[in-house]
């Protein structure tokens, strides 16, 4: 009974971590797109066609980093865990 508790805690700490994660992630795009492509000054009430364009670009270069990055990580845990049994037996 013990570890299913503990495992239903490890979950739920889990999937906090993984929204926090993601929530930063998302406000560091916002930031970093809107200081790169949006004017300070505020000319016009709506988006320009290049501002968007900016946004678009700058949005798919982020998320392609950020999954470059993951996909890299998640290699090197496997590698990680791998040589760690290696060392266990």
């Amino acid at each position: 009974m013990a570890k299913a508790a503990e495992a239903e805690n490890l979950n739920k700490f889990v999937q906090d971590l993984e929204v926090e994660m993601m929530s930063d992630m998302y406000n560091r795009l916002m930031l970093t797109c809107h200081d790169k492509c949006i004017s300070s000054k505020y000319n016009e009430a709506d988006v320009s066609k290049g501002e968007a364009v900016c946004l678009d670009r700058c949005v798919a270069k982020f998320l392609e980093i950020h999954d470059r990055v993951g996909r890299k990580l998640t290699q090197l845990t496997v590698q990680d865990e791998e040589m760690m049994k290696k060392m266990q037996t």
